[in-house]
């Protein structure tokens, strides 16, 4: 019969997750323990899909609150099935899809700016006349869909 609950490191070595992360993911409130009797951490077995939703939403670009917002709608009391997942991928399609978006206009863009050689992404007479886009606010207004 199984063991019910894992130490840290049976919940770091079957998730590939450091022992370090746990323990931030549980300061976060990502996941949770229980202590035993000796103050020792221990975790219910479905924590270990719950790190799984968390690596791959972290691999997705997620934030830590968005992922918690996601863990917040699953059982605490069970491991999270094909049927959360797939609600929390749905969920999360259009604002991967707008990443994915971001990202290859970057790439296609990304050496536009210095390609007529002055090397000035502030004030090219070319690609922001006038430094126009600085009415706009701060940041990469062109990577950000600002027009000049």
């Amino acid at each position: 019969m199984l063991q019910h609950f894992l130490s840290v490191g049976e919940v770091a070595a079957r998730s590939g997750v450091a022992v370090s992360a746990l323990h931030f993911y549980e300061s976060k409130g990502l996941i949770s323990s229980h202590r035993s009797a000796g103050n020792q951490r221990r975790y219910d077995r479905t924590v270990l899909r719950r790190v799984a939703v968390i690596r791959v939403a972290q691999d997705l670009g997620l934030s830590l609150g968005r992922i918690a917002e996601a863990l917040a709608t699953l059982p605490a009391d069970a491991a999270p099935g094909p049927e959360d997942w797939e609600r929390l991928s749905r969920q999360w399609r259009d604002e991967i899809d707008q990443r994915i978006a971001r990202l290859t206009q970057l790439r296609d863009e990304l050496t536009g700016c210095i390609g007529c050689g002055c090397l000035s992404t502030g004030t090219c007479p070319m690609r922001n006349p006038g430094d126009r886009l600085a009415t706009k606010g701060s940041g990469p207004r062109l990577l950000l869909g600002d027009l000049p």
